[in-house]
């Protein structure tokens, strides 16, 4: 079994395209993804990208999506480890870095920033690879 961490933009693209993940793959991210995730579709609500009853199919689409949800003591000083090693103020970032680095074998992101962050921290996987056998 593949393990990959999404973050949450990546989580809104899967729901919004549709794509299925390869039932031999497991999906991980912070316990915080689906309140980070939620916020998208709130702004995409707000900035009258989507309507405010698709945002909240999408929701309940992504609160149906089988995965494993951390916040243990482990990932948040490993997260705490790499923002403070890479100047960042923020752990938001870090967090789905330390899960991968903890718990996955794969980071999978939509979001080119975050592609840059993982650089020489964990292995970057694309979205096709969720879709495809192990």
């Amino acid at each position: 079994m593949a393990r990959y961490v999404i973050d949450a933009p990546t989580l809104v693209y899967l729901v919004d395209e549709d794509l299925t993940i390869d039932p031999g793959h497991q999906l991980v991210a912070p316990s915080a993804i689906r309140t980070q995730a939620l916020e998208l579709l709130l702004r995409d609500v707000r900035d009258g990208r989507r309507s405010e009853r698709e945002a909240l199919a999408r929701h309940d689409t992504m609160t149906g999506l089988r995965m494993r949800l951390l916040g243990d003591r482990v990932s948040r000083r490993t997260a705490w480890k790499l923002a403070r090693e890479r100047g960042w103020d923020s752990l938001r970032d870090a967090e789905y870095l330390a899960v991968t680095v903890l718990q996955a074998d794969a980071f999978v992101t939509i979001d080119p920033a975050m592609v840059a962050a993982a650089d020489g921290v964990v292995r970057v996987a694309s979205v096709d690879e969720l879709g495809s056998p192990v």
